[in-house]
């Protein structure tokens, strides 16, 4: 039984996560993932994708996440003149790539969405999510992470947006105004990204009048859209504190959700595709790279857990005509 409501907890949290992901508007599936998981365990479908786990207590691969915000770009920052641009610093990067986006997310296109013309963004992209190995107290557990696939694929729904961040596909509705976590309202047609908040960048000629740009945000704690170094560049978590918090079931042996839920953002990355004739963004994939770890975490017997997961949310840009007619109904005109 304690094997069970373990499970429980692990897939409590995962619902919580993979609802917390900004500007998806799920925050009613925490509800229901945490329904379907507390539901599988009762019934023992659990067990279908558990075969073969590591029973309560044995082994199991180490889990944590390292604290030191290290470079992952393939290259490195070298001043010079790519694409009849000059670029003597890491604020040239930084400085051009507003320029990029701002450029491109002025641009829009006409859409039939399921017989109806709609204007959204010209450059729509791709969303695609991964939940890492969950680990309890420090050890995965096969039954947990056999389970996770499942949780997230029958939760997560690709939909198409602008340029992360973004709120909506639609201009017009590409802000925060309705975010009830917001601190202040952001319009998201246009990056904040600066300089400072670049760990690492390249830029690369690719001598057919485009240039790529890499940029490694630097690491940041609790990301919140528009408000830092991760929030100006990627989609990102939010307030996942409110979120588990709001999950009945979990409750803490000290503190609440505020103190015993945190996220980390570090290694994620953006290489970007501009022509320079235009500065208009032609192709971009970004990852964004959180840790989420909970501490002093409870249900029913189960008293004072640890848990941290790995998420990783990737953008491709432009998205196909395949994922716009799958996900939404969408056809360019």
């Amino acid at each position: 039984m304690k094997k069970a409501l373990k499970v429980i907890l692990c897939l409590a949290l995962v619902a919580a996560f993979v609802a917390s992901l900004a500007g998806c508007a799920k925050v009613n599936y925490v509800t229901n993932g945490t329904i379907k998981a507390i539901n599988e365990v009762k019934s023992g479908d659990w067990k279908n994708g558990g075969a073969g786990g590591a029973a309560e207590g044995e082994g199991g691969e180490e889990g944590g996440a390292a604290t030191e915000d290290k470079v992952v770009l393939e290259a490195e920052f070298t001043p010079g003149t790519y694409g009849g641009k000059e670029f003597k610093t890491v604020d040239d990067v930084a400085k051009y790539y507003v320029e990029a986006y701002n450029y491109t997310k002025s641009l829009t296109a006409e859409y039939d969405e399921n017989g109806q013309t709609k204007t959204y963004y010209k450059l729509l992209g791709t969303e695609t999510m991964e939940v890492g190995d969950v680990y309890i107290d420090g050890k995965a557990n096969s039954i947990v992470n056999n389970l996770v696939p499942g949780i997230v694929g029958g939760m997560f729904k690709p939909t198409p947006y602008g340029l992360v961040p973004c709120y909506n596909r639609d201009p017009n509705l590409d802000n925060n105004k309705d975010d009830e976590h917001k601190k202040n309202d952001h319009d998201f047609r246009t990056s904040l990204l600066t300089g400072e908040d670049i760990l690492a960048c390249y830029v690369k000629d690719n001598g057919d009048g485009t240039i790529t740009i890499g940029i490694q945000p630097k690491a940041a704690e609790m990301s919140i859209r528009g408000e830092d170094s991760q929030g100006k560049f990627f989609e990102v978590l939010g307030d996942i504190s409110g979120v588990v918090g709001s999950i009945s079931a979990v409750s803490f042996a000290q503190g609440d959700a505020t103190e015993n839920v945190k996220v980390t953002y570090k290694g994620g990355t953006g290489i970007v595709k501009i022509d320079t004739k235009t500065n208009e963004i032609v192709e971009a994939d970004y990852e964004m790279i959180s840790e989420v770890a909970v501490t002093h975490a409870s249900i029913a017997v189960i008293k004072d857990k640890s848990a941290n997961l790995s998420i990783s949310y990737k953008n491709h840009y432009p998205a196909d005509d395949k994922f716009l007619m799958e996900s939404k109904g969408i056809k360019r005109k």
